[in-house]
């Protein structure tokens, strides 16, 4: 699939800004929720942390619901189907997503899956659409390209984007009335997005047609976000991949960074910045590609971040699980090498 190597036009941000306080101390340590946990060693300093993470993210996740799918229609392609489906993540929440399935895989013939978080980029008429290949930036119809390799694909929409708009609030309206509303309830628009992805997960173990044990997730700019804030809930995930956005908040507080409400989490920088939650995605396999001259993500932390992530994976005992590339002169793309290495990783660790 073709990529465009030039930086993409202008991405939007919120309006909107959580300040997070200064100064905190930083724990790290990870031994990931597959580790085994000892008196003293890493992963209890990860369990700790974790815990720490839950409660400033609004606390525990909600006993799931049936997710009573519901199949809209069939979109018929050269070599895969894609099928419009719905499935509910919250008494009557309901989720639109498409998952694409490649010809000849089925209950007999499984296939791994991989699940993408579509990016953000102020088009929220956009979601799930454009990772499908159905609408959007063709440097962003990733789902369309990993189901020609065979891979099943779910593509969901992400609240406030596609068909989860608001009829009355519209755009960039509607995403900050949802984030208040989840900080007045003693919650974020992350805890939101982590339990969204995660019924997407157990949708995909739901599916005949996906080997359970080979399920993986992308995501680019929002995605990305997404990725690393879902990645250390959801040990069904065995390989994850962001690309260009690993915003810390000392680059925000730096820089006067307005970017995307998922990233502000209400109190976690006394414990940490946003490279110690990707961390926690240890011991599984997690790569990351970023773009040198990307604003969103200052390049300045984000050296610094991947540091913190790869001391993680090395106290997992794992540090071959984690790689991350920094393309020079390249800004919010996915150009043919991010690709590429995105492939790679997948390809990988769910081959």
């Amino acid at each position: 699939m073709a990529r465009k190597t030039t930086p993409a036009s202008g991405v939007s941000r919120r309006a909107f800004l959580v300040q997070s306080t200064t100064g905190a101390a930083v724990i790290l340590g990870s031994g990931g929720a597959d580790a085994t946990c000892t008196a003293e060693g890493p992963s209890m300093i990860s369990s700790d942390l974790r815990g720490r993470l839950l409660d400033c993210l609004g606390g525990p996740w909600p006993e799931p619901c049936d997710l009573q799918p519901a199949l809209v229609e069939t979109i018929r392609k050269d070599g895969y189907r894609i099928e419009s489906i719905q499935y509910e993540v919250e008494p009557g929440d309901r989720v639109p997503a498409m998952l694409l399935v490649p010809d000849g895989v089925n209950a007999s013939h499984p296939a791994p899956a991989v699940a993408i978080w579509h990016q953000h980029n102020g088009e929220w008429h956009l979601g799930k659409s454009e990772p499908a290949g159905l609408a959007g930036n063709p440097m962003h119809h990733t789902g369309a390209a990993l189901v020609k390799e065979g891979y099943v694909v779910l593509c969901p929409d992400a609240l406030c984007f596609e068909q989860r708009q608001d009829d009355k609030l519209k755009g960039g309206n509607f995403e900050r009335f949802e984030f208040l509303r989840y900080v007045v309830a003693g919650k974020c628009m992350a805890w939101k997005n982590i339990l969204d992805m995660r019924r997407a997960v157990d949708y995909l173990c739901s599916r005949p047609e996906v080997k359970q044990d080979k399920i993986g997730c992308y995501g680019h700019s929002m995605g990305s976000t997404h990725t690393w804030l879902v990645g250390p809930w959801e040990t069904r995930l065995k390989c994850l991949v962001g690309n260009c956005c690993l915003p810390t908040y000392a680059a925000i507080q730096r820089t006067k960074l307005l970017h995307c409400f998922p990233n502000f989490i209400p109190g976690w920088s006394q414990y940490g910045d946003t490279p110690a939650i990707a961390g926690l995605i240890a011991p599984r396999a997690l790569h990351l590609n970023f773009g040198e001259n990307d604003g969103g993500s200052p390049i300045e932390e984000v050296r610094e971040g991947v540091k913190t992530i790869a001391q993680a994976y090395e106290a997992a005992a794992v540090p071959e699980n984690f790689s991350y590339y920094i393309e020079e002169n390249a800004g919010h793309v996915l150009s043919d090498t991010m690709w590429r290495r995105t492939r790679e990783w997948f390809a990988r660790h769910l081959g």
